[in-house]
């Protein structure tokens, strides 16, 4: 950031604060100044601050504004949505207010996720975009081994058509769900 309003160690105008007697301020004044800064933050602003720009950040990873084509980035767009979600709880228990504000940004990120070819999480299993997905390396005698055959069983599949796990959760973000 180049903003140099709340920063303790420049004054109001940007300008360099000075010690007494015109001098450099001394480490202890600086930490004195950042320290007076700190008392004034809440952590719910914070929060809010965060949610803020992860939003904004996901937007622009989506590369559909002028100028950041260049900068498209589904798996960040996705980390975005998925971090945003994971804070809302928060935030409506701090900054209510705020929500309803949140939600509708969170939404136009989701829909410009989707439009720019990213896809929800699959449940089943399938691959992503173009079945690109790898998938996660089995345990050593894992390959061929039955359910149920070891003490480690892995979870059913789903039979097609029916939810997976995390879209039974409730958890799992699903474009037009």
């Amino acid at each position: 950031m180049s903003t140099t309003e709340n920063d303790p160690r420049t004054g109001a105008e940007g300008r360099e604060p000075t010690g007494a007697g015109g001098r450099e301020p001394t480490e202890e004044e600086l930490r004195s100044a950042y320290e007076a800064e700190i008392k004034k933050i809440r952590v719910e602003h914070v929060l809010l601050e965060d949610i803020l720009t992860l939003v904004n950040l996901g937007m622009r990873r989506t590369g559909l504004a002028a100028g950041t084509e260049d900068e498209r980035d589904p798996g960040q767009v996705r980390m975005a949505i998925e971090s945003v979600r994971a804070l809302l709880p928060l935030l409506e228990q701090t900054a209510p207010k705020q929500v309803g504000q949140i939600r509708d940004a969170l939404s136009q990120l989701q829909l410009a996720f989707v439009k720019i070819g990213g896809q929800a999480a699959p449940a089943g299993g399938e691959g992503g975009a173009g079945g690109t997905r790898e998938e996660p390396a089995k345990p050593d005698g894992a390959e061929g081994a039955r359910p149920g055959a070891t003490g480690t069983e892995e979870p059913v599949a789903p039979k097609p058509g029916e939810p997976g796990p995390a879209q039974r959760s409730g958890r799992l973000w699903v474009p037009g769900q």
